[in-house]
């Protein structure tokens, strides 16, 4: 996709946010235990490669992404660091994760017998790193039992093309009051670890929500996911355990403002119209950008006064209505602080009836990310 670099709309990653975030959560980890940078998703929308390098700056050991290409994406940048794919990769894709030195995830005995095949026809130099994931609960990927996990270790064991560097699980609702659930799950990761002669080098069952309310779960290792970006996972529900900073700010500028009469439209179909002389402000963003139409309602910043969107959001633009006439070129915050004001990445998830990862995600690429 094409990136508005010429246009003034563009999101803004403070780094020394990403660094601090790090350093914090360091700070409260045991000896010994690791912490890698969830960097997925394009840093949840912030920007993988600067993210990633803002928290080695910050601490950060290793990295964690979903897909191949993220891992490949990190390399080629120059990223020297352990990185784990926390999902299912295909085993045709296997010399790749070799060439770029990237740990996988593996979810099923049958993944680990076609692994198998597929690198008993190669000539190796090292061998495939893998992670046993262990479905506690979540239902997504993973053993479900204490036996096939055994199963799966025992088939690492023997295959001297594989090596068993880790075991993980991912808890559903680390991020809620109430804890039975999570206690299930993790009762249910103990009993794994029960049944094992011994463990790999990275034992890790800890996101975000785990480290900050459930410190003393077993592992050696942090999957730092959204506390990294400056975010609480749990929303409103629990308070984060020390001042989260966080990194994404979204800013533009008015392109034009004009006064208009009494019983003038704003915007496709006609959705509001006003009653009386009002100065409207126009910004360049819109639905393809990420700004969604579920957002008209919603208020922004503009010299620390709140501005509500009016009229539908459109692809490339929406309107706002102004308290005064205001000047072209005038700074518009959509996300962040304007003048002693904040507008939050929640606010906006609140609005749309969502999560503040998801919105993050939802920036386009069409968008230009600047790192300060």
């Amino acid at each position: 996709m094409v990136v508005g670099w010429h246009r003034p709309t563009k999101l803004v990653i403070d780094t020394q946010a990403i660094k601090e975030n790090v350093r914090n959560e360091i700070k409260r980890m045991p000896k010994g235990t690791e912490l890698f940078a969830v960097v997925k998703a394009n840093g949840y929308g912030h920007g993988a490669v600067q993210t990633a390098k803002a928290a080695i700056a910050g601490g950060a050991t290793g990295f964690c992404v979903a897909i191949l290409d993220e891992a490949i994406e990190l390399r080629e940048a120059g990223i020297t660091e352990p990185i784990l794919i926390l999902s299912v990769v295909d085993v045709s894709y296997i010399e790749l994760l070799l060439t770029y030195d990237i740990s996988v995830t593996a979810a099923t005995q049958e993944w680990l017998e076609q692994a198998t095949e597929q690198l008993n026809q190669l000539e190796i130099q090292a061998p495939l790193k893998v992670h046993i994931k262990v479905d506690t609960g979540m239902g997504r990927i993973g053993f479900t039992t204490p036996e096939a996990v055994k199963q799966a270790i025992a088939t690492l064991k023997v295959e001297k093309k594989m090596e068993w560097e880790g075991l993980f699980t991912h808890f559903s609702t680390a991020d809620e009051k109430d804890t039975r659930y999570f206690d299930k799950q993790s009762q249910r990761f103990d009993k794994v670890l029960s049944v094992l002669d011994d463990l790999p080098r990275y034992v890790h069952v800890s996101n975000s929500a785990t480290a900050f309310w459930h410190p003393n779960n077993p592992g050696n290792m942090i999957r730092f996911g959204i506390g990294l970006y400056g975010l609480n996972p749990s929303g409103h529900a629990l308070s984060a355990v020390y001042p989260l900073k966080p990194a994404l700010s979204l800013v533009s500028q008015l392109i034009q403002v004009k006064e208009l009469s009494a019983g003038e439209g704003i915007g496709y179909g006609n959705t509001y119209t006003t009653t009386a002389k009002e100065w409207i402000g126009t910004i360049p963003i819109g639905y393809a950008d990420g700004w969604l139409r579920h957002l008209t309602g919603f208020s922004v910043l503009v010299d620390g006064e709140e501005c509500e969107i009016v009229g539908r959001i459109c692809m490339d633009q929406c309107m706002i209505r102004l308290p005064k006439k205001m000047t072209v070129g005038e700074t518009v915050t959509l996300i962040g602080e304007n003048h002693g004001k904040e507008i939050t990445l929640q606010m906006v998830a609140d609005k749309l009836e969502t999560i503040h990862y998801e919105v993050a995600c939802t920036f386009s690429e069409r968008i230009p990310r600047e790192y300060k």
